[in-house]
């Protein structure tokens, strides 16, 4: 079997603004300028086009899973508008100081771990050489280096205040998702 390139992408920050206190919901939705397009570019280029998000607000008591589906449909349909298709999301509800115990574990989801990308890179036969991650903070470009991805680090959301933090190594800085993919990935 054939196996398929992705892009990785973290959600909040990435693809969709991040509003001061943890996104969940439909309120705070506003997608990147240009992050529809992007996806959209990816899709016409046959990668997979994978969500990977810690979303720690749920461990923390601020908000519950439920909302973060809610979130997320509605970003698909925003996306949608533009026909831009997003072919998984996976999202880590965990956090080692939970308030909710049963969130409170040290899981190998929760990014700078790879777990997310393993379980999507599996589920789609991800060849992690020819693929990439995007991110806006070092938990993210460490999980997808710790895969193999060419990564990428965008200087929306936290983007430019980790930039100028510098802590590991990454293939390429972008202003935003759009220039990520047509001045690297593609």
């Amino acid at each position: 079997m054939d196996m398929n390139k992705a892009v990785f992408l973290d959600r909040d920050g990435v693809i969709t603004q991040d509003p001061p206190h943890y996104a969940h919901r439909i309120d705070q939705l506003t997608l990147i300028e240009g992050s529809g397009s992007a996806i959209k570019m990816l899709n016409n280029e046959n990668f997979k086009v994978i969500i990977i998000t810690n979303q720690s607000g749920v461990a923390k008591g601020f908000y519950d899973e439920n909302d973060i589906e809610i979130f997320n449909q509605a970003m698909i349909v925003q996306l949608k508008q533009v026909n831009a298709h997003i072919d998984a999301i996976y999202y880590c509800p965990h956090h080692p100081e939970a308030k909710m115990q049963k969130y409170r574990i040290d899981c190998n989801c929760r990014k700078p771990k790879p777990g997310m990308l393993i379980e999507g890179g599996k589920k789609y036969n991800v060849d992690f050489k020819s693929s990439f991650l995007v991110g806006d903070k070092w938990s993210d470009i460490e999980a997808g280096r710790a895969v193999g991805c060419k990564t990428i680090l965008v200087k929306t959301g936290h983007g430019l205040h980790e930039y100028e933090n510098k802590r590991c190594p990454v293939d390429y800085v972008a202003a935003d998702l759009f220039d990520a993919v047509q001045n690297f990935i593609l």
